[in-house]
């Protein structure tokens, strides 16, 4: 067995299972980034509509619309559906896949919502095609209808990566709070400092929801965010913007 250097660096047996890991939080963190090319900044799901609407307009309540959307939107919808997407991939199960991702699409409340979804999804499963083009469950994604959508095609690539549940769920959270926290940047607007510190407030409740999001079950996942899916449906008519939701 091989022994730690001095600077607590595995070597000779234990070296490979430390890569493993290695290899599969690089890959969840390339997941996460907002450099993967789908499209996630170009979205800020209704905070540029709460912001014309003067619901949003400072860094403190920029910081509570975002928190309340990680745990009534994301643990209870999105991060629900890509924690069952996740098991029925690695199971195989394309039925149970498809089922699911059948669901997101009809609980989307606004056609900018259904678009941000399907796009997404579509962008990833086109990334996956070349990263993965000899795995069936990429063809698979790929043949959803009406279209993948971004939960269900998150969770396969982050099945891809030999990650646990857990760990997928952290990295989806977490890239949905830099690409919000951008957009609040951008949109209300704020400083980076302001940024970082709501980036701060939403990592540190983001194991809460991702716990909350595995608990639940097809009976007790849910999208009901009333207030979203009006400020959604006033984007899509809203006469200056710079976000696609």
């Amino acid at each position: 067995m091989g022994t730690p250097t001095a600077i607590g660096i595995a070597t000779g047996t234990d070296a490979a299972p430390a890569r493993h890991a290695d290899a599969v939080l690089l890959q969840l963190i390339w997941l996460a980034s907002p450099a993967l090319p789908v499209g996630g900044f170009s979205y800020s799901e209704g905070l540029e509509a709460a912001v014309d609407a003067g619901l949003v307009t400072d860094e403190a309540s920029a910081r509570d619309r975002l928190l309340d959307q990680l745990a009534l939107v994301q643990a209870r919808s999105e991060l629900a559906a890509a924690a069952s997407a996740f098991v029925a991939w690695r199971c195989g199960d394309v039925a149970r896949a498809q089922a699911l991702n059948a669901w997101v699409a009809v609980t989307r409340e606004t056609a900018e919502l259904r678009l941000q979804s399907e796009q997404l999804g579509r962008s990833l499963a086109q990334w996956l095609r070349q990263r993965h083009p000899d795995d069936a469950r990429v063809a698979a994604l790929d043949a959803l209808a009406p279209a993948p959508t971004w939960p269900v095609a998150f969770a396969l690539a982050a099945a891809a990566t030999g990650a646990s549940p857990r760990d997928a769920l952290l990295a989806m959270a977490f890239g949905w709070a830099e690409n919000q926290v951008h957009a609040a940047v951008r949109a209300v607007p704020l400083g980076q400092s302001a940024g970082q510190r709501i980036l701060g407030a939403l990592a540190a409740t983001i194991p809460a929801a991702v716990d909350d999001a595995l608990a639940r079950s097809d009976d007790t996942r849910q999208s009901f965010a009333p207030m979203l899916a009006v400020l959604s449906a006033r984007h899509e008519t809203q006469y200056s913007r710079l976000f696609r939701s």
